[in-house]
């Protein structure tokens, strides 16, 4: 690997396709890799024997370059929630330890038709409630910036994974964060594309989708290759949209500046509390972007009843998970983690008001945002409220004196933008004063993917605060 920059997917990747790295000794590498540092930040879990893993690769070794396709060979291992058959998917809830998918996820199905090997998974919390990754059945992953802090969630395996060279690329699901927010923990980018853009494979096609399968990767270049392979459309999901992956990797080129752009600067989406380190590292990010040539406005849209909505449409979905654990594992609450049971139990009894005022104001909001960005070309939000916190901490109680009344509000800075449906990144934005990154959330226009990820890049190339890597890895790919 001498001629390839190992933090760079896009050449590894290149490298493997047209068989200038050999499949068998990349993922010698990489279980090195592991071996070394797994242990310590506990991000992968059910992982596949290595002498398998090497079988795999060695008969991945033997395709010709002709019929190759673009991750081949790479290994891979997909979020916790995501069937992959070969490996038990687990949702981190222990009941679930030895539930073996018989068929993968679509989205299995996409990184392995593009010669992925699958090796695992990566942890997340319980049923992937909550920004701190832990559960009963594999433990807590760690922050590799701060082995004592949480790498947030529910993407915090992934993200982790990422950060200390673990894996090239990793996958992961956008509900109310679970990509921005471990992105923002972990110094690494997250991208929660359009509602539409990847195959839904959850059974919530019209009324209260919250969630999106998007990529994770260590820039934007490499975000977008894994991006191409994971969007395009599903002719099962009926909100799916017409571009195909291919489409998306013009985000490898940058934009020259941003002269010309409007853009968005609201700190804290009109009256949230954030912790004074994120904004400071806020206002940096603000001013690169004016430094880049966009004009900049301090303002946002109103997105005062967006917590309302998220909450109802939440707990909404959650039902339908409580009401087949009720059918099927009768204790299962005597297992589940206190706030997934006030979760599930919220939503079993909402009453069926709620459930279509929830969905009337979310159209409302819609159209209001819709409005607001036919002015803007993007706007600029934290990627979490706080910094990475204590890992003992099951959620964040306060923010700079404001009290959090669930384990939810604490996040209100990107469930607000789920809510939405607008296509959102978490891009690294600085770090606190004491090495904590911190990520800044771009949001963009409705389906406007493609402009906000060479946005993205733009901001990346100018700061560059991504190649900052762990200090207890320095001097390791």
């Amino acid at each position: 690997m001498s001629t390839i920059d190992p933090n760079s997917a896009r050449g590894i990747c290149a490298a493997l396709q047209a068989g200038e790295l050999s499949c068998e000794s990349f993922m010698r590498t990489t279980y090195a890799r592991i071996n070394e540092v797994n242990p310590q930040v506990n991000a992968i879990v059910n992982l596949l024997d290595e002498g398998q893993a090497i079988a795999l690769a060695k008969q991945a070794d033997q395709i010709p370059v002709a019929d190759r396709g673009p991750l081949h060979g790479l290994p891979m291992a997909t979020k916790d929630a995501v069937d992959t058959v070969g490996f038990p998917t687990t949702w981190g809830f222990e009941p679930w330890k030895d539930r073996h998918p018989k068929e993968d996820d679509g989205q299995t199905q996409r990184l392995r038709g593009a010669g992925a090997i699958f090796i695992g998974h990566t942890n997340m919390p319980e049923f992937g409630l909550g920004s701190n990754t832990f559960n009963s059945l594999f433990g807590a992953t760690r922050n590799p910036y701060d082995l004592s802090r949480t790498a947030g969630g529910s993407s915090g395996g992934a993200a982790v994974a990422l950060a200390t060279g673990m894996l090239p690329l990793a996958d992961g699901s956008d509900m109310g964060g679970s990509l921005r927010n471990p992105a923002s923990f972990c110094n690494v980018v997250g991208f929660r594309p359009s509602i539409g853009r990847v195959p839904n494979g959850r059974g919530f096609g019209w009324a209260c989708r919250l969630a999106t399968t998007g990529p994770m990767a260590k820039s934007v270049a490499d975000l977008a290759l894994l991006f191409s392979v994971q969007a395009g459309p599903d002719s099962s999901d009926p909100l799916t949209l017409p571009e195909s992956g291919d489409y998306f990797l013009d985000a490898y080129e940058p934009f020259a500046d941003l002269t010309g752009l409007k853009v968005a600067y609201c700190p804290n989406l009109h009256g949230i509390p954030i912790d004074p380190e994120v904004t400071q590292v806020l206002e940096q990010c603000a001013a690169t972007f004016a430094t880049l040539g966009a004009q900049l406005d301090q303002t946002g849209p109103d997105l005062a009843d967006a917590m309302d909505v998220f909450q109802t449409q939440r707990a909404q979905g959650l039902a339908v998970v409580a009401n087949a654990l009720d059918a099927t594992i009768p204790d299962w609450k005597q297992h589940a983690k206190d706030t997934a049971v006030w979760n599930m139990e919220k939503g079993q009894a909402l009453a069926l008001k709620e459930v279509i005022d929830a969905e009337v104001k979310r159209t409302q909001i819609y159209a209001h945002v819709a409005e607001f960005f036919a002015e803007y070309d993007a706007l600029l939000l934290p990627a979490a409220q706080v910094p990475p916190f204590d890992l003992n901490q099951e959620w964040v109680d306060e923010i700079d004196g404001t009290r959090m009344e669930t384990y939810i509000d604490w996040m209100t800075v990107c469930c607000a933008i789920t809510v939405t449906g607008l296509p959102a990144i978490s891009i690294p934005g600085g770090f606190t004063p004491d090495g904590l990154p911190v990520g800044l959330q771009i949001v963009g226009k409705p389906r406007g993917d493609l402009d906000l990820l060479r946005i993205a890049h733009t901001f990346e190339q100018a700061t560059k605060h991504g190649r900052r890597k762990p200090q207890i890895f320095a001097g390791q790919h």
